[in-house]
C-alpha cells in the first residue's frame, strides 16, 4: 500500500473514510492502514440521540487526495480494483491557490470530527484565483451551495449545457432551469450511464425522461461501462469536476465538493471528454421512449414518490 510505505518514510499521512459507506470493504483493508497512518473512520452518529438528528445521516462522499498542499486531486473516482479498471470515471488535478483552498477543507473536517489531541496544526496561505472557485457541501450546517452554484451556471448557458452525472434526480428547479434553458434555444445534453450500480436509481432516473424530453432536454445513455463522472461545462467557458451527483442526496444531503473553472482552454478538453464519451451515441427519442414495455412505465410510476429519498 503506497500511502503505508510514504507514512513508514516520514511523510504525515491523513485519511478518511466514511464509516457506514465503508461497510462493503473487506476488513482486511482497513487493516492494512500502518500504524505511523493517521485514520479518521467518519460516523457522525454517535450516540442514541443524534438518531434524531436528519443532519446526521450524511455520509462523506468527497474524493480528494492532496499532497504538500500543492496538489491536489478531486472528482468522482474512487479508490478500488473495480473502479481504477471497470468504471469510467473523471477525477481532476490541481495545482496553485485552489489546491491549497481544497487542503484547508480536508484539515477542516479532520479537526472537526477528530479527538481533540488529533487535530492537525499545518496551515497553508490561502490566495484568490478567480478562475477557480470551491464549493462544499456541509450538512451540519444545512449549507449546499453546489446546487446553486448548477443553477446559476444554467440559468446564465446561451449555447451549450453538456452535462454528466452518474445519478439524475433532479429537484424541482434545477429541472426547471434545464428545460428553460432548452426553451430559450441551448443545446441541453444529460449524459447517464444506462445501467448504473443501483438499479433502483435507475428507475427513478429514467421517471424523468418523458418530462425532460418534452421539455427540450437531450438525454444520451453510457451503455459501456459503469459511468461515475459527475461534469458540466456550458458554452465553453465554465465547468465543474467534483463529487457530486445529480440527486437530492448530494445536492442537499451528503458531505460533498466540487471546483468550478473558469477557463476556455479546459473548457474545451471538457467539451472533447463529452463528444468522446457520446461518439457511439445512444440518444433516447420520445418515439423509444413511448414504446417501452408497459410494466417499465408501471415501475417508473410507483417509484417516482420515492424521488426525495434519493
Amino acid at each position: 500500500m503506497h500511502l503505508a510505505r510514504k507514512a513508514e518514510e516520514g511523510v504525515a499521512v491523513y485519511v478518511i473514510f466514511d464509516r457506514f459507506g465503508n461497510l462493503v470493504v473487506p476488513r482486511a483493508f482497513k487493516s492494512s492502514f500502518a500504524a505511523s497512518m493517521h485514520v479518521l473512520e467518519y460516523s457522525s452518529i454517535r450516540r442514541p440521540w443524534h438518531l434524531l438528528d436528519p443532519r446526521r445521516y450524511a455520509l462523506d462522499h468527497r474524493k480528494l487526495l492532496i499532497v504538500d498542499g500543492k496538489t491536489s486531486f478531486i472528482g468522482g473516482y474512487n479508490i478500488g480494483s473495480v473502479y481504477a479498471t471497470e468504471w469510467r470515471d473523471t477525477h481532476l488535478s490541481l495545482r496553485g491557490p485552489a489546491a491549497a483552498d481544497l487542503a484547508m477543507s480536508f484539515i477542516a473536517f479532520w479537526n472537526r470530527f477528530c479527538k481533540a489531541d488529533k487535530r492537525i496544526t499545518q496551515r497553508y496561505h490561502l490566495r484568490v484565483d478567480s478562475r477557480i472557485t470551491v464549493g462544499q457541501n456541509e450538512a451540519m450546517r444545512l449549507s449546499f451551495p453546489i446546487r446553486d452554484l448548477y443553477i446559476a451556471a444554467i440559468d446564465k448557458a446561451e449555447q451549450f449545457i453538456f452535462l454528466t452525472t452518474a445519478y439524475f434526480v433532479p429537484d424541482r428547479m434545477l429541472l426547471d432551469a434545464l428545460k428553460a434553458a432548452a426553451r430559450r434555444g441551448v443545446d441541453v445534453r444529460v449524459l447517464v450511464p444506462w445501467v448504473s450500480n443501483h438499479v433502483l436509481a435507475d428507475w427513478i432516473t429514467h421517471s424523468y425522461f418523458t418530462d425532460c424530453l418534452h421539455g427540450g432536454v437531450r438525454i444520451f445513455g453510457y451503455r459501456y461501462t459503469m459511468l461515475h463522472a459527475k461534469t458540466c461545462t456550458i458554452d465553453g467557458a465554465w465547468s465543474t469536476v467534483g463529487t457530486c451527483n445529480l440527486d437530492r442526496l448530494s445536492l442537499v444531503g451528503n458531505y460533498e465538493i466540487n471546483v468550478a473553472v473558469y477557463n476556455a482552454a479546459f473548457a474545451r478538453q471538457m467539451s472533447a471528454l463529452f463528444a468522446e464519451d457520446t461518439a457511439e451515441r445512444f440518444e433516447l427519442t420520445m418515439e423509444q421512449w413511448k414504446s417501452r414495455p408497459w410494466y417499465n412505465k408501471v415501475s417508473e410510476r410507483i417509484l417516482a414518490p420515492l424521488r426525495f429519498m434519493m
